[in-house]
């Protein structure tokens, strides 16, 4: 029963689609008419300016660092970090369509792994400044953290990492297949990728 209650409230914190109310309620705007068309923070940022987009961020990272910390030390830390991504990424308020999920694991390895989140998200930070792509920053991230993790001998936040990697490159198919097309729109554009 534990198990269940963990999951359906941490899946439904992070289900709730911050960049959607703030744009609204302080923009004026609907982020799924404009732009790339999502609540994420690129979007929001991109049509409501960078401190909207920066406080959409934020509140996607508490969605995930929130539940994992309150359960840190469990092995429910694992169950509702799991839960506040896939509620971010799917969404029950949106028809199931959220965001791709990488500010909701930042805030996750945040509680679970500060270290190699840390080593990651530098690594994402550079790779935005260099290449100006938002989406490769974000792929960058998730595929150096589990390794990391892994070399670190952390191997439940391991097999909590790994399958989360593959649902947020899964969920940047289509950033893929631009940046491999050379037709993927730096961050600043109004148009391009979730966060």
């Amino acid at each position: 029963m534990t198990f269940l209650l963990t999951a359906a409230v941490s899946y439904l914190l992070g289900a709730v689609p911050f960049g959607l109310l703030l744009s609204k309620t302080f923009c004026g705007i609907d982020p799924r008419d404009e732009g790339s068309r999502n609540v994420g923070a690129t979007n929001v940022a991109r049509l409501c300016g960078f401190k909207w987009g920066f406080l959409t961020l934020i509140c996607d990272l508490l969605k995930g660092a929130l539940p994992a910390l309150v359960f840190s030390g469990s092995s429910l830390a694992y169950v509702a970090g799991l839960s506040a991504i896939l509620g971010h990424m799917f969404t029950c308020f949106l028809n199931f369509k959220g965001g791709k999920g990488v500010a909701t694991t930042v805030g996750v390895f945040l509680a679970l792994a500060p270290i190699q989140l840390v080593i990651s998200g530098l690594a994402c930070l550079a790779v935005i400044w260099r290449s100006g792509f938002v989406s490769a920053g974000s792929l960058t991230l998730v595929s150096l953290l589990p390794v990391l993790l892994l070399f670190s001998g952390r191997f439940t936040d391991f097999c909590l990492a790994l399958p989360v990697s593959v649902l947020v490159i899964y969920a940047h198919r289509e950033n893929i297949r631009r940046l491999w097309r050379g037709e993927e729109k730096p961050w600043l554009k109004k148009s391009g990728d979730k966060i």
